[in-house]
């Protein structure tokens, strides 16, 4: 698993794996209408459905080594306030890595997701050879628009059909970051 900050963390969090037993925490997320849409899941299935694929589907990546989510941890509370990783996607055609973050909408605009989001940023231009990093953003999704800014990045390309969602794609690239 060469995508996961399981053990890393910043001022306010601590990354660690996803499990199974996180279920409980995690199913709040799945009972706001607006972050199922945003991350594009389907609105028909329950909210227990969806938090049990989410598990399953994080477990398969990190199986296949194609990135994965970390569960944030408040370290004042101990609590999840959400996740964040990386995910191999394909856009177009080509493989990219995508910073990812999800949060339980209690935690929305505290800047826990710029403050994850940055550590990844970081962490991949320090440790490994990718030449840039995007994150997809669902285009009526202005808060992620702005974790990504905050996280230097600019609009790079829109796409209109990203597995059945209309999408925005920001991008930051070695050389940008390496003149921050």
């Amino acid at each position: 698993m060469k995508y996961i900050l399981n053990g890393e963390q910043t001022e306010r969090l601590n990354f660690r794996l996803l499990m199974a037993s996180d279920y409980d925490e995690w199913l709040p997320f799945f009972h706001n209408a607006q972050a199922i849409e945003f991350v594009g899941l389907d609105k028909d299935k329950t909210p227990e459905e969806l938090c049990a694929y989410w598990l399953a589907k994080g477990q398969k990546r990190y199986d296949e080594d194609t990135g994965g989510m970390n569960v944030l941890i408040d370290k004042i509370t101990g609590h999840m306030i959400g996740q964040s990783g990386w995910l191999i996607q394909q856009v177009e055609g080509e493989e990219l890595m995508e910073i990812g973050y999800s949060l339980l909408p209690n935690h929305w605009g505290k800047g826990y997701a710029t403050e994850a989001a940055r550590k990844l940023k970081e962490w991949a231009f320090k440790n490994t050879s990718r030449n840039q990093l995007i994150s997809i953003i669902h285009t009526a999704n202005a808060a992620s628009d702005r974790v990504a800014q905050k996280n230097g990045m600019k609009l790079w390309k829109h796409v209109p059909n990203y597995q059945g969602l209309s999408v925005d794609v920001y991008r930051i690239t070695r050389d940008e970051w390496s003149t921050t």
